[in-house]
């Protein structure tokens, strides 16, 4: 019992038993079939992004571009879908398929995440500042695309993957269960991912090992920028709309379920599993206080002190 209690995601699991426990008894609409899926629904789209905040936080680093990055690339997908592009020097309208759009956005989450990188590892720019930048650049490019106005009437592919549902899961969920098994594959199997962990564990001893720091860096940063695109492009399809304001306030919960889920924000710490339960922690949160008719600024109150806590835990374990 003793040992179980000492694996790292033992406490957050109990925790998210727990909190489940109460609230089936604070809310007799929470223990149901239809909102455990709504939770799982909702849950899917922070676990794209804190799968990819997990690499980074695991090398000593940070992103808060993550959700800019979702509004840009679901913005740039659902402006492809819906208009297409004109080519005005051969006076040609291109139409783009569904997953045409799909690869550009995830193209566009790459570029800006690779520019995390570059920023990080060449420019030596510390990640918390890099990012900042980044993510206002990517707000206002998101801004500007969009005039300000959502971009609606997607169709296509965007509602199955949005709306639609597989074997009783909705996609969403498959989505986001076929990242998690990959990177968890990634992150235990692959010398890569072992890397990851040597460089927030020490950085330079990584570095004196031969392990190429700013390449691994790199990767990490543009693996980031990648998922939180497929998280945009899922809320998109949700949607059949892309918002401007898109994604606003994300990347406090990915962060949130990656410290929850045990992971280190010093680096070296932490596992993708871990995360899956830090998110659900926060996604059931999120339903429970809906469901108790919270107000939403005391909901932001009371993430804000989970948040808190778990980075005060974190502390209180290295020691």
């Amino acid at each position: 019992m003793k040992q179980l209690l000492q694996n790292p995601i033992a406490k957050p699991l109990i925790a998210l038993l727990l909190m489940c426990l109460a609230m089936t008894v604070l809310s007799e609409n929470f223990a149901t079939s239809d909102n455990f899926f709504n939770v799982l629904r909702q849950t899917s789209v922070n676990l794209c992004i804190s799968v990819g905040m997990t690499l980074v936080i695991l090398t000593g680093g940070i992103d808060l571009s993550v959700g800019s990055v979702l509004a840009l690339s679901g913005a740039i997908a659902a402006g492809l879908a819906h208009q297409g592009f004109e080519l005005t020097s051969a006076d040609t309208y291109v139409g783009i398929t569904f997953w045409g759009c799909c690869l550009a956005a995830l193209l566009v989450g790459a570029v800006l995440g690779g520019f995390n990188g570059v920023l990080v590892t060449k420019f030596k720019v510390p990640p918390f500042v890099a990012t900042l930048g980044v993510m206002t650049i990517a707000r206002g490019l998101t801004m500007l695309y969009t005039g300000g106005f959502p971009i609606t009437s997607l169709g296509g592919g965007f509602e199955f993957i949005g709306t639609g549902w597989f074997l009783g899961v909705p996609m969403p969920v498959w989505i986001a269960v076929v990242i998690i098994a990959a990177f968890a594959f990634y992150m235990k199997k692959t010398r890569t991912g072992r890397y990851i962990y040597a460089i927030g564990g020490n950085e330079r001893a990584a570095l004196l090992s031969g392990i190429r720091v700013n390449r691994v860096v790199l990767l990490v940063y543009t693996l980031a920028g990648i998922l939180s695109a497929v998280a945009g492009i899922l809320v998109t399809a949700r949607l059949d709309s892309a918002q401007p304001n898109a994604g606003l306030g994300y990347e406090l919960d990915a962060i949130a379920a990656v410290v929850i889920g045990g992971a280190s924000l010093s680096g070296g710490r932490g596992s993708i599993l871990g995360t899956v339960v830090g998110a659900l922690i926060i996604g059931v949160l999120n339903n429970g206080l809906v469901l108790l008719d919270v107000s939403p600024f005391w909901q932001q109150v009371i993430k804000g002190f989970v948040i808190l806590l778990a980075v005060i835990m974190d502390r209180f374990s290295k020691k």
